[in-house]
């Protein structure tokens, strides 16, 4: 996997802008890419947030969605003097016009030269595999742009398309001269003929076939391990226990006699007036 080793350096006010370009235009040779943050919603967009102008060792993130394309960056981007170099700049620069005016300087096409060693793969991750057999990985392509911080894995990134484009270039331009490669033509794919509707209705009956069988298979498969457990487990029937019953109490001569209480029955005697007795 391909790796970029010199500094990143990210820019995030007008005042870094200006530091930064001055830096670049006593380079021999600049990269060049943009990044925008994806949309996942229909008629959703976003205006190009990353710009990344690479040297040799030195990679320049400019965050344009927080500085916007300010004086030193179109300065930089009118420059005529340090050739820079971008893959698919076309449609970068329709990008950045997006965000302000300005007039496109010394710019040169990686897409526009591979055609004349006859290389069809434009991408740029196919180029340089073909270039120089390593591989570019594009897993943070997708994320967010315009977050406030950018992590190490989407620097790492970005600064490997704009650094890639360097290589691609002096490689370029190094086969050109020399000819020192062998063009080696891949056929492209055969297409499968289309089925016809039997042919479809045969594959159909033969998938559900084979479904069938799995399924009777698995049914197959399962009684048979719970035959095998069953096999495997002895039997044992448990004896009815009987219920205990509680000893009925016996009298003795021993034990004290217990006799009822008596009852006394009292009459009622009704209260008569004094000159009833007489």
């Amino acid at each position: 996997m391909v790796e970029f080793d010199g500094r990143i350096i990210v820019i995030m006010t007008e005042a870094e802008a200006e530091k930064a370009v001055d830096y670049l235009l006593t380079a021999d040779i600049l990269g060049m890419d943009t990044e925008t943050r994806p949309s996942f919603r229909r008629g959703q967009s976003f205006q190009v947030a990353l710009l990344q102008v690479s040297t040799r060792d030195t990679c320049f993130l400019f965050r344009l969605n927080m500085i916007g394309l300010c004086p030193a960056v179109v300065r930089l981007l009118e420059n005529t003097k340090v050739p820079m170099i971008g893959l698919s700049w076309h449609d970068d620069l329709r990008m950045l016009h997006k965000r302000g005016e300005f007039t496109p300087g010394l710019f040169y096409e990686i897409q526009e030269m591979v055609g004349e060693i006859g290389i069809k793969d434009l991408s740029l991750q196919k180029l340089y595999a073909n270039l120089f057999s390593q591989k570019i990985s594009k897993r943070q392509r997708l994320t967010n742009w315009e977050a406030p911080v950018l992590n190490d894995m989407q620097k790492r990134y970005a600064s490997i398309d704009a650094w890639a484009c360097i290589q691609i270039y002096e490689e370029i331009k190094r086969l050109k001269e020399t000819q020192d490669f062998d063009l080696i033509i891949m056929p492209e794919p055969e297409q499968p003929q289309p089925l016809s509707e039997e042919e479809r209705a045969a594959r159909k009956a033969e998938k559900a076939k084979r479904r069938a069988e799995a399924r009777a298979a698995e049914r197959a498969k399962i009684a048979e391990e719970r035959q095998k457990k069953a096999e495997a487990k002895p039997i044992t029937k448990k004896k009815p226990t009987a219920k205990k019953r509680k000893p009925k109490p016996v009298a003795t001569n021993d034990s004290p006699k217990v006799t009822p209480p008596k009852t006394t029955n009292r009459k009622r005697t009704k209260k008569t007036n004094s000159g009833e007795n007489k």
